[in-house]
């Protein structure tokens, strides 16, 4: 018999991007509430702290022939919902693959699945054709998107009427902490995955180049790990910024780097709800973000916590990192107002509205 009280939430690991972080994040709120919370992780990558039961398929099958490896772990996880009794279920994980999702659906069964959508790029979560995303997910309990564009966009194409946005909750820091060792006096801040493609830090590297803000000793800190790691280092060398842009790997925390900056700065082609942003207001750092699909402009006050600028425009860019180091009222401005501007994003408050999705 399910157990209405057990929950799985199947992400692809706990470490590295906006999403992981949120699904650790959830485990925690849904153990707050008294759920019985099962982490089921495709990648072998444990870099946040959880909460509940942990089944790391990547350790368990990571030796496992490539071909038979998927199989393998899609009849281990029905067993495991099975034997443990789960009721529900909340999928995190990007599903571009057809016919992995089909396979999917017969595990999950009959029990309540919550698939969310983290990204306006909805072919990493949803089947192009109308008759597939309806078979895949238009009985689901619930489709949950961490945008009110993204929620939009989706019933605008697939005509889904089981939709609720919830946006992803931040933390607030408690206090100031001491800041790294050897990092620059002033400096902007980006950090994430180094996935060019999607993050555009080519975008960052040129708008910093054109700000001229090396010559004011303004220093550009790169926080992350990803695929382009080499392509983005080849860059700054190419522009000789060597000096003046710094590439450092993952942090697990990364809250004094955010509370020491001038601002974060946030470049990509396009988005779901960036948690940069939100966990830098959070943290009492200003914002730029570009006027990307989608997340930013529900996010950034334009003038007010931050600024909020024309995307794939190099220029507009500079001079919005030019304006938060010379515009010292707008800055101070933009500082005052940051963590005001994300309140109704707290812990508390997103675990509430999950309270009320999982009972209704």
């Amino acid at each position: 018999m399910k157990n209405n009280n057990a929950i799985a939430i199947v992400s692809a690991s706990l470490g590295l991007g906006g999403a992981e972080r949120f699904a650790s994040l959830l485990g925690f709120m849904l153990t707050d509430l008294g759920y019985e919370v099962h982490h089921v992780i495709i990648l072998d990558i444990v870099d946040y702290e959880y909460r509940g039961k942990l089944v790391n398929l990547g350790k368990l099958f990571g030796k496992e022939n490539f071909l038979m490896r998927g199989s393998k772990k899609g009849v281990y996880i029905a067993d495991y919902l099975r034997q443990n009794n789960i009721g529900a279920i909340v999928d995190i994980r990007s599903r571009p693959m057809l016919l992995r999702e089909i396979f999917t659906k017969w595990i999950y069964g009959n029990r309540k699945n919550y698939f969310m959508i983290h990204s306006s790029n909805l072919e990493m979560y949803l089947p192009k054709s109308l008759f597939w995303a309806q078979y895949l997910y238009g009985k689901s309990t619930k489709l949950v998107f961490v945008s009110k564009e993204i929620e939009a966009k989706v019933k605008a194409k697939y005509g889904f009427t089981n939709v609720k946005t919830i946006y992803n909750p931040v933390i607030f820091p408690e206090t100031l902490e001491l800041k790294p060792k050897s990092l620059p006096e002033n400096y902007f801040l980006f950090f994430g995955r180094l996935e060019d493609k999607i993050k555009n830090l080519s975008l960052l590297i040129e708008a910093y180049e054109l700000s001229g803000l090396k010559d004011s000793a303004v220093h550009l800190l790169i926080i992350g790990d990803g695929s382009d790691k080499e392509i983005v280092l080849n860059k700054i060398k190419s522009k000789n910024l060597d000096s003046f842009v710094h590439v450092l790997p993952f942090q697990k925390d990364i809250v004094p780097y955010i509370q020491h900056a001038k601002a974060t700065v946030l470049t990509s082609h396009f988005e779901g709800f960036p948690m940069s942003l939100v966990e830098s207001l959070a943290a009492g750092t200003p914002v730029i973000a570009v006027d990307c699909e989608t997340g930013p402009r529900e996010i950034v006050q334009n003038e007010n916590n931050g600024l909020l600028v024309e995307n794939h425009n190099p220029n507009a860019l500079a001079h919005a990192m030019n304006r938060m180091i010379v515009e010292e009222n707008l800055y101070q401005t933009c500082k005052n107002n940051a963590q005001k501007s994300v309140e109704h994003l707290s812990l508390n408050t997103i675990t509430k509205e999950w309270h009320n999705l999982l009972t209704e």
